[in-house]
């Protein structure tokens, strides 16, 4: 079988420039490289919270620990926190599938169904050419391009053997990249609705009860599914479980905004500091190919809302919000403040996500097998001795 060759032995002259840029943290105490990286993840929180990226939470952690990282850092997010982390975001996927939007999918699922199958088509096409290109090792370019809900996509990835680094890398570019071209869209096609977003309520009241309920879910989730060993179970045992439990109105899922912010930052940290220099220069090389291949699938994706405009008579901007490849918080947010049919663009969005998630494991290793793609061997130590 074909595998994928690793990047050269003898540093390269980016791995270099990285080296003098990023200085080292590795001489460090790990207190001062906390400190450092909780300083950088507020800066750059802000920052992409000032630009109006709504991934702001878990982007700005996320790019805080890659530069630690990069700076041989040393530190790891224990096993508790991060699984604890998974469970408060499945719970918060399960508080988005609500009555209303599943009415929407079975009323319109034969519609739904066609648009669906389309974008994971094109999704998996793309993953496939990059994989066999070889710009990506193994199925990280099939997980990178499913389009769904980036911290989801990303927990299943590592959960199913990818490589997570990367898989982050293409899931959070997608982000920003649809995002950016979302929001030009909505601006070009309609006039926004009356009003403004509102601002997230940080210290709120609480409904404490709700919140206990809410809570134990998640400690359940982060308990018990590694032991059941499902792929990504802290993730998804408390959604499907919680889906049931708030859909039916058995409990209300309380998720107050500064615990979602941790759970955001925690997972964000997981993933950033295993940006090893290597990675970070492989992810850098890819980086042209990889921004093009999503382009490519925003402008598929382009194209089946304008046939979802002509077939069933859906307003332009509606369909191309609900065709959007991924970023379904980002998505969310522009529909609220536009003039659309905000149901129909979640249902969408929440629907396909669910049909990634059950596809993508058997879908990656289909590609795999077709490809004879195998995942590259440890990166982290082909320039230096730290351990992963």
């Amino acid at each position: 079988m074909a595998s994928v060759s690793p990047p050269p032995e003898r540093p390269s002259r980016l791995y270099k420039v990285l080296g003098r840029h990023f200085g080292s943290f590795g001489s460090r105490g790990r207190g001062v490289q906390w400190a450092a990286m909780l300083l950088l993840s507020g800066i750059f929180v802000a920052v992409l919270e000032a630009v109006g990226l709504p991934a702001a939470l878990l982007l700005g952690p996320m790019v805080a620990a890659i530069v630690v990282a990069a700076g041989q850092g040393t530190l790891r997010v224990p096993h508790l926190p991060f699984f604890m982390a998974q469970a408060v975001i499945g719970c918060m996927i399960a508080r988005s599938i609500t009555p209303e939007i599943i009415g929407t999918m079975a009323q319109d699922w034969p519609l739904f169904a066609g648009v669906i199958v389309s974008v994971i088509a094109s999704s998996a096409l793309i993953g496939l050419l990059l994989t066999r290109w070889r710009v990506l090792p193994g199925t990280t370019a099939v997980w990178g391009s499913c389009p769904g809900a980036a911290s989801a996509m990303t927990l299943m990835a590592e959960a199913f053997g990818a490589d997570v680094r990367l898989v982050a890398f293409m899931q959070y570019l997608r982000v920003v990249l649809v995002t950016v071209v979302a929001s030009i869209v909505a601006r070009i096609w309609v006039t926004p609705a009356p009003g403004h977003a509102a601002a997230t309520d940080w210290l709120g009241a609480v409904q404490w009860l709700p919140f206990a309920e809410t809570m134990a879910l998640a400690a359940a989730g982060a308990f018990i599914a590694p032991l059941l060993r499902v792929p990504a179970g802290p993730m998804l045992v408390p959604m499907v479980a919680g889906a049931l439990l708030h859909g039916s109105g058995t409990m209300t899922i309380e998720l107050p905004p500064l615990l979602l912010a941790a759970s955001y930052a925690v997972v964000g940290w997981s993933i950033g500091v295993r940006f090893t220099r290597p990675i970070l220069v492989h992810a850098l090389r890819a980086l042209p190919r990889v921004t093009a291949s999503i382009l490519a699938l925003i402008a598929i994706c382009g194209g089946f809302a304008w046939v979802l405009t002509w077939t069933a008579g859906i307003d332009p901007l509606t369909a191309y919000l609900a065709t959007s490849p991924g970023g379904a918080d980002s998505v969310a947010i522009i529909a609220a403040s536009s003039n659309v049919d905000v149901p129909f663009v979640m249902a969408l969005q929440t629907m396909r996500f669910l049909v990634v998630l059950f596809v993508g494991p058997s879908l990656s290793r289909f590609i795999a097998r077709r490809t004879g793609a195998t995942d590259f061997g440890p990166l982290d130590d082909r320039h230096s001795n730290r351990q992963p």
